[in-house]
């Protein structure tokens, strides 16, 4: 009858207003810091982030003293030793320093960030969508330069404090242990970046690199996965996060006229003789 339609798209409405009921006010994923050995607990502005790092000063997970360690060829972070193979080449260094302060300033990796199983950290990021363009000239910046490793991560001596290589381990160009760009983003710091086909600036890929006159492309990013994680309400799953939310906002006043409409339309209809209440 009229009066089950009606009642059946009442309970419909209610449940997406409760699934608007239970979307966080704030979300979760977004401007966030990993739970590791450097970072802060909330991100915020930092006056004096050095040199790489100070795209990030703006609102960051690092402190001055952690932006200044990364630029270190064997810093205090890690006690980690870029040149294990020989001198590592400015050109190469400089995105291992960006891949470093993206890592500890970044307040827009929450939707990668995922528990570690080591001792000095106990989140990490995993599968983070890297621009081609950051990957590709990471690599080719990097392929004449050597390592005796491909995850840089784990297996290495570290019986003088710092890392060196494996005993019987080799040191190879990099274009040898890495022969293409996704070789090198995925495999280098185990799955922490995903080689990706998109662009910067498609707001579908995390920029190590940005001009922060630009404002921070990551930002929109996040958003994007953030919102790409969550599990939308039934037909609502091809929507985009603003239609999610003007859909929300268009229905809250029909759930205050719900009840007046329920009980108000089966006593005015049966003069209607066309409205199909006439069996009631």
């Amino acid at each position: 009858t009229g009066l089950a339609v009606g009642m059946g798209e009442g309970q419909a409405l209610l449940v997406l207003l409760a699934a608007c009921a239970v979307m966080p006010a704030k979300d979760s994923l977004l401007n966030v810091c990993m739970d590791a050995k450097h970072h802060k607990t909330k991100p915020g502005p930092e006056g004096m982030l050095h040199d790489q790092c100070a795209p990030w000063k703006d609102n960051a997970c690092c402190t001055a003293n952690t932006s200044s360690e990364a630029h270190k060829d064997q810093s205090n972070l890690y006690n980690f030793n870029w040149n294990h193979c020989g001198l590592m080449p400015p050109k190469c260094k400089r995105h291992f320093i960006q891949d470093t302060c993206l890592y500890e300033c970044s307040p827009n990796l929450g939707p990668w960030i995922d528990q570690a199983d080591s001792s000095w950290r106990r989140e990490r990021i995993l599968h983070v969508p890297l621009c081609k363009e950051d990957c590709e000239e990471w690599w080719e910046d990097c392929k004449d330069y050597a390592t005796c490793k491909e995850n840089w991560h784990k297996g290495w001596n570290w019986a003088t404090g710092t890392n060196r290589c494996p005993w019987g381990s080799m040191c190879r160009p990099f274009s040898h242990v890495f022969p293409r760009p996704k070789d090198l983003c995925e495999k280098i710091w185990s799955n922490s970046y995903r080689y990706t086909t998109e662009h910067r600036g498609s707001g579908r890929c995390i920029q190590m690199w940005f001009d922060p006159a630009q404002g921070n492309p990551n930002v929109v990013v996040a958003k994007y996965y953030a919102w790409k994680k969550r599990s939308s309400p039934a037909g609502m799953e091809n929507a985009t996060p603003e239609a999610n939310k003007a859909a929300c906002a268009l229905l809250w006043p029909v759930l205050v006229l719900l009840p007046l409409a329920l009980v108000v339309v089966p006593e005015g209809a049966g003069g209607c003789g066309s409205c199909g209440w006439g069996s009631l």
